[in-house]
C-alpha cells in the first residue's frame, strides 16, 4: 500500500508540505497579574471572553469579589460560557479611560 506524503506528515504530528501548521488547543493559561496589581492600575471591572473563538461570548463584571492575590489565570479555566458551554476564558481589565486635560 502506498502511503501519500500528506498522510505521513499527519501521522508523525508535522505539517504537511505547502501548508501552515494548526496550532492546537491551549490546555494551559499563562500567568497574568494578579488583582491586586490590576487595580493598582485604576481598574476595578474585568471582561471575561469565552475561550472558544468561534463563540466570542463576553460579559463584564466588578472584579470586587476576588482577593487582591488571587491571578486573572488562575480564575479562567473555572469559567463556563453561559452559551456555548465550553470550559475555559480569557480574562482582561477593562481599563480606566486617560483623564484628558489633566497634566
Amino acid at each position: 500500500m502506498v502511503v501519500g506524503t500528506w498522510l505521513l506528515a499527519r501521522l508523525r504530528g508535522l505539517p504537511p508540505a505547502g501548508r501552515a501548521a494548526v496550532i492546537g488547543p491551549m490546555d494551559d493559561y499563562p500567568t497574568k497579574i494578579t488583582f491586586g496589581e490590576m487595580r493598582e492600575t485604576g481598574a476595578t471591572r474585568i471582561i471575561v471572553f469565552c475561550k472558544d473563538y468561534l463563540c466570542s461570548h463576553n460579559v463584564q463584571m466588578d472584579a470586587a469579589r476576588w482577593p487582591d492575590e488571587m491571578r486573572l489565570s488562575d480564575l479562567e479555566p473555572r469559567f463556563t460560557c453561559t452559551v456555548c458551554g465550553k470550559r475555559g476564558s480569557v480574562i482582561r481589565s477593562v481599563d480606566v479611560p486617560p483623564k484628558m486635560g489633566t497634566g
